[in-house]
Formats: C-alpha cells, sequence, structure tokens
C-alpha cells in the first residue's frame, strides 16, 4: 500500500448525499477482477451522456478542465453506500485521486478505502460546507500526521482511528501491524499455556 502523509492537490465539489457504489463504478464497468482499467468507468453514469461512446457530459465536475486534475473529491453524507464494491475504491484511486471528504461514508466503503491507502475524512456538514462554498477552485493540504485540512487560511481538524493512522502513514496492512508486535504475543502465548495448557492440547 502506497504510504500516506501530506499530499496537495485540487478539490473537486460533488456536493450530492448518497452517491452510491453503482454510481462511482457500475457493474457494467468492472471487465475484470484487477484494480486496473476502472478509471475510464468512473462515475460514467453522471460523467457522460452515452457511456458506451463515452461522450462526456459537460456539466459533470469531472469534464471541467479546471478539475481534469482534480486528486481530491468533495461530498455529502453517506458516500459510498449500496454495495460493498472494493472496486469503488480502485477506480478512484485509478483516477488519481488521493483524499475524499464527505460528510458521512457508507462503513464497508470507508474501511476499503482506508485499507487501501484512499484517505477517507468525515467531517461535520457546515464544514464540508464551507470547503466548498463559494464554489471555487481550491488547492488544498491535507496533512495526516497532524489530521489537518488547509484551504488558504481555513485550517480544519479531523479524526481519524490511531492504527489507521499509523497504517496509512507508513503504508502498511493490518497483518504488518499486528507483527510489529509479535514479541509481545509471543510471550503471552507462553505464559497462557501455562495458565490455560488445556487450551493448546490439540496442537
Amino acid at each position: 500500500m502506497r504510504a500516506f502523509d501530506e499530499h496537495v492537490g485540487v478539490a473537486m465539489p460533488l456536493p450530492e448525499d448518497n452517491i452510491n457504489t453503482d454510481v462511482i463504478i457500475p457493474s457494467r464497468e468492472m471487465r475484470s477482477v484487477s484494480k486496473s482499467g476502472l478509471a475510464d468507468g468512473l462515475f460514467a453514469p453522471w460523467r457522460y451522456l452515452d457511456p458506451d461512446s463515452r461522450e462526456e457530459n459537460p456539466s459533470f465536475a469531472m469534464n471541467k478542465a479546471t478539475y481534469r486534475d482534480a486528486s481530491i473529491l468533495i461530498a455529502g453524507k453517506n458516500f459510498g453506500c449500496g454495495s460493498s464494491r472494493e472496486h469503488a475504491v480502485w477506480a478512484l484511486m485509478e483516477a488519481g485521486f488521493r483524499v475524499i471528504i464527505a460528510e458521512s461514508f457508507a462503513t464497508i466503503f470507508y474501511n476499503n478505502a482506508l485499507r487501501n491507502g484512499l484517505l477517507a475524512i468525515a467531517l461535520d456538514r457546515r464544514l464540508v460546507d464551507a470547503l466548498v462554498a463559494p464554489v471555487r477552485v481550491e488547492t488544498l493540504s491535507v496533512n495526516l500526521a497532524d489530521q489537518t485540512i488547509s484551504a488558504g487560511a481555513m485550517v480544519v481538524r479531523f479524526d481519524i482511528d490511531p492504527d489507521t493512522k499509523e497504517m496509512l502513514l507508513e503504508g502498511i496492512d493490518e497483518i504488518s501491524l499486528t507483527q510489529r508486535n509479535a514479541a509481545s504475543i509471543d510471550v503471552f502465548e507462553r505464559r497462557d499455556r501455562e495458565n490455560r495448557p488445556w487450551i493448546y492440547l490439540n496442537d
């Protein structure tokens, strides 16, 4: 997993609630089980007037010149609801997004995002609105170590689970994080074998 420390990028506003995974990456766009080849189908129902011909919808944010290189997405509440497809996260990341800011996230999407190195940040609605209003092209700086989002003179703090933060900062998964405690785990098991030997009879 790619480590995340600080990211500076253009933020694309998509201030809609309940953006589900079938909008993020429709099932018809999932032509393989790999993590690649999905970016072109990202937001296909909104991004294209005709998904087959890939005729762009000029009113959709991703098709506007100012947001073509956006790497931060700002949305409403319950982002990533619907099915549990991990392809939604893969498509966003392949398209260049590193941060998703929203009022709230569907639990499975949120966990999928963080476990793949896509930083998902939940903020109070007034703070989400402050980041997108007035509508403007804004370069945001997201610092995971400090847990801050900077937009010009405005600095917003966000919360994140300490273990998840550590995994993102170092680009490791849950297994690697657990292995760091291997010595302590071995000590526990030795003591537990002495105290409860019957638990280990079938070892």
